[in-house]
């Protein structure tokens, strides 16, 4: 079963006064076989979820317990790289249970929340607990060089008890609030340009939407150097049962959001069938374009709403998201690909009215590879859900090379958490806003019960201007028994922003989807839209 993120609505940024205590579509699948576990957020969702937003407080007082170092030792990207190197040529050790992993998420936070004392000055620690994040990671402090192990984490926790670190999150040069945190197998996220979590990343996905069970390596041991400021370089090791990896991530926080600067080397034990570089986990359960799938009182709650992808032809695209009835895996055509990411480009607190998880604040992830990854696919996986607390949303790049036993790949990339949007480019319009509902002129008898109408609102500089006899059309590959009405026109009282409706009949489309895009004579004025036809 997938681990449920836990207390959804205490996922605002910190700050004191919230201290508890004070491409071409190549593939599209149903694939119902894939188990419910398959992109489970595990123990990162619950105790991050709880965690997030805690507040920085004093020192403790000078007789408390102090944390207690190894001697330094030599450190660099290199001797990580060889460290993952040799590991992969062993087989993989389960971890074990930390002997302190506490029994509930009360204990969690009695150890979290309160007076401790900041490791490097600007890191606090999450405790190991049993049944959500029971191992235990190595911490390293890296200045000059040179890297010391913490060997004893007494007053790096409340109260100075006794405990194990399972993760840590960074906090702001001014101590008031949390911005990155690192929990639970290789996941991580960072709060973005609105002091606020939502969405996720992974160190990397292993099998994931395929009819077997997903594999998840995990983080074992961390170095942290401080490079002052809201700028620290993180660097990790992964471990699983297929593959090794060295990390590091070069993090900046600035008003704009969080920028991560990613280098991999990864090490392959085995033959690994689906290797997903720079995963995203996010969560989908409904949003206006579809009242059927509304359950809540909120008209809308999501992480993020649709899936950006730039590809190396310099095609745009655009996937809204959805919440399915069976789990569905979309394969995008993505060689030599520019950037990809899960957005969340409505932003409109009355869209959601959910003033305690703030669904209106979730950033954006956008990925940027660094260099050419070469012939692959992003792929886009969805599974169905009936409540916020799951996460049922992946998204990846896979390469057309296999991942081979005794392999290696290299990857670097940027991860940029944000509220902008990072997909715009300039002049070209994007969707803004979808909507579904029965076929025909509004207040007129429907043209048929079998027919759909969809309705995509598109927005950009390069429709400013423009009005109805500018020889703007809307241009989709649907066949002409399947499409029973198009149009596309300005939306009246604002400016550069145009609607196009279609009428389809869905047991007419061929394949499980179709695209979209507005031009003006031969020139596209948008992105391509691919929307889902099937439930």
């Amino acid at each position: 079963m997938r681990i449920d993120r836990m207390n959804r609505t205490n996922m605002r940024g910190a700050s004191p006064e919230n201290d508890p205590n004070s491409a071409d579509q190549a593939d599209i699948q149903a694939d119902p076989a894939v188990s419910r576990r398959s992109i489970a957020r595990r123990e990162f969702s619950g105790l991050l979820a709880m965690m997030a937003g805690l507040a920085a407080f004093p020192r403790m007082a000078e007789a408390a317990p102090q944390p207690k170092f190894a001697a330094p030792r030599p450190f660099s990207w290199d001797t990580l790289v060889q460290t993952a190197r040799a590991a992969a040529g062993k087989p993989w050790t389960a971890p074990t249970t930390s002997p302190h992993a506490v029994k509930d998420f009360d204990a969690v936070g009695k150890l979290t929340y309160g007076q401790a004392q900041a490791l490097g000055g600007n890191v606090r620690l999450f405790p190991t607990a049993q049944g959500t994040s029971p191992h235990a990671v190595k911490l390293h402090l890296v200045e000059n060089g040179a890297a010391r192990e913490l060997v004893d984490a007494r007053g790096l926790f409340v109260g100075g008890r006794q405990a194990d670190p399972a993760g840590f999150r960074v906090m702001t040069a001014d101590q008031h609030s949390d911005w990155m945190a690192y929990l639970g197998a290789s996941y991580f996220r960072a709060s973005g340009s609105r002091d606020q979590y939502g969405l996720s990343a992974r160190g990397i996905a292993i099998d994931t939407a395929l009819p077997k069970a997903e594999e998840f390596p995990a983080f074992t041991a961390f170095w942290i150097e401080n490079l002052g400021g809201d700028h620290v370089r993180i660097h990790a090791l992964l471990d699983g049962p297929s593959l090794t990896g060295a990390y590091a991530f070069d993090c900046r926080k600035s008003a704009a959001g969080v920028t991560q600067d990613v280098r991999t080397a990864l090490f392959f034990r085995r033959d690994i069938e689906r290797l997903g570089a720079a995963p995203i986990t996010s969560m989908f359960w409904y949003d206006q374009s579809d009242s059927a799938k509304r359950a809540d009182w909120r008209p809308e709650i999501h992480d993020s709403d649709g899936l950006a992808l730039w590809s190396g032809n310099g095609e745009r695209i655009w996937v809204p998201l959805a919440n399915p009835s069976v789990n569905r895996t979309n394969a995008l055509r993505a060689d030599h690909v520019k950037a990809f990411g899960l957005l969340q480009r409505d932003q409109a607190f009355d869209h959601y009215q959910d003033d305690g998880a703030f669904y209106d604040r979730r950033p954006s992830l956008w990925i940027e590879p660094q260099g050419d990854w070469g012939a692959g696919t992003v792929m886009l996986y969805r599974m169905p859900t009936d409540a916020e607390t799951q996460d049922n949303i992946a998204a990846f790049w896979v390469s057309d090379e296999p991942a081979k036993a005794g392999g290696s790949r290299e990857y670097a990339y940027r991860l940029t958490w944000t509220s902008q949007d990072p997909s715009a480019a300039a002049g070209a319009a994007r969707c803004v806003d979808s909507w579904q509902g029965r076929a025909g002129r509004p207040g007129d008898t429907p043209t048929t019960q079998e027919a759909r109408k969809f309705v995509f609102d598109f927005e950009g500089g390069a429709l400013k201007g423009l009005g109805r006899d500018s020889g703007v059309t809307a241009v989709t590959n649907l066949p002409p028994q399947a499409l029973l009405h198009s149009a596309a026109y300005p939306v009246a009282g604002q400016e550069g922003r145009w609607r196009v409706t279609l009428d389809v009949k869905p047991a007419a489309v061929p394949a499980p989807e179709f695209r979209l895009y507005i031009k003006r004579g031969e020139q596209a004025l948008s992105e391509t839209v691919i929307q889902g036809v099937q439930p």
